[in-house]
């Protein structure tokens, strides 16, 4: 069974007329699978209640408090970086967390194969200290250490097909060899990070794989880093669980990307991740929303990507 996380307080967070990560991102991909008829397919769970230590797996308590009290003082920006905010914006984000945690808790207990977050905000660019790039919580990063500290699992694998380069987790586990960080991303593009020389350092030397690919890139390309790349490491490095942090800004006609990836990429990505999860992790997948800011684009791409996950 394939489980899915969907709660509408996500779209509480208000980023304000005009942004790209608005609200509507939610509705439409929960429309489209709705469309599609996979909603009645999946099995639904609620997030789980996010406390202070869970956070703190990740996030400095100097840094949450800063979060909370900068949201209930109505700044309309984090002052760490570029994240919009709204007075409801920290319950939305603990929410996006509560979700990833759930889905690890569901797919580790054994009651689904697989999961996928529909959060907003995204995460994949908040480092444990700093929130930036419509980022507050590192969603991923949290399910991660979710997964070891409270299931105790030793080796994680995070796939992050996004256009944009997951700079916060690959800050998160730089230095730590039991979570593995693969990265396609656009290069040169925001936030400027992640060239291939950057591997990783002290335990974590080697467990940062990152492929930057130039615009235009599309399905020769990204797959090739997978094939020749991530399909090799992960026969050395035999992951329990599997994460992706999937953006669908990667998909072709993204404004805030350009890649050329179609539904059908999409589609054929998510096989290849679940036969590495197959191999290595039991077939444990638990996958999250990150990028995407052509609503239909988003919807399509999104599930197409649930579907293979159903599949």
């Amino acid at each position: 069974m394939t489980a899915l996380v969907a709660d509408s307080k996500c779209l509480r967070h208000d980023t304000g007329f005009g942004h790209p990560e608005r609200a509507e991102r939610f509705t439409a991909v929960f429309d489209g699978l709705k469309a599609a008829g996979l909603i009645e397919k999946l099995v639904r769970i609620e997030p789980r209640a996010v406390s202070a230590e869970d956070l703190e797996l990740v996030h400095g308590a100097r840094y949450l408090a800063l979060v909370e009290h900068e949201i209930t003082s109505k700044l309309p920006q984090l002052s760490t970086g570029d994240t919009a905010i709204s007075a409801a914006s920290w319950d939305a984000a603990r929410i996006a967390a509560g979700s990833a945690l759930a889905a690890v808790d569901v797919v580790v207990g054994g009651k689904a194969a697989n999961a996928f977050c529909l959060v907003r905000p995204p995460g994949h660019h908040a480092s444990g200290d700093r929130g930036m790039g419509f980022c507050i919580l590192n969603n991923v990063a949290l399910a991660a250490r979710h997964a070891q500290k409270r299931h105790g699992l030793k080796r994680v694998l995070i796939v992050d097909w996004d256009v944009h380069h997951g700079n916060g987790t690959q800050d998160i586990f730089y230095a730590d060899g039991s979570v593995f960080f693969f990265s396609t991303h656009q290069w040169p593009w925001y936030p400027g990070t992640g060239p291939a020389k950057e591997t990783g350092e002290g335990a974590g030397k080697g467990t940062t794989l990152n492929c930057p690919l130039p615009a235009g890139s599309g399905r020769a390309e990204i797959f090739a880093a997978f094939e020749k790349q991530l399909v090799p490491a992960m026969d050395e490095f035999r992951p329990e669980l599997v994460l992706i942090s999937a953006g669908f800004d990667s998909r072709v006609g993204d404004p805030l990307g350009h890649f050329q990836l179609t539904d059908q990429d999409f589609t054929d990505l998510t096989k290849l991740v679940r036969q590495i999860a197959d191999k290595h992790a039991q077939g444990r997948v638990v996958s999250l929303l990150e990028g995407g800011y052509s609503l239909s684009g988003l919807a399509r791409a999104a599930t197409a990507h649930v579907a293979a996950l159903l599949a």
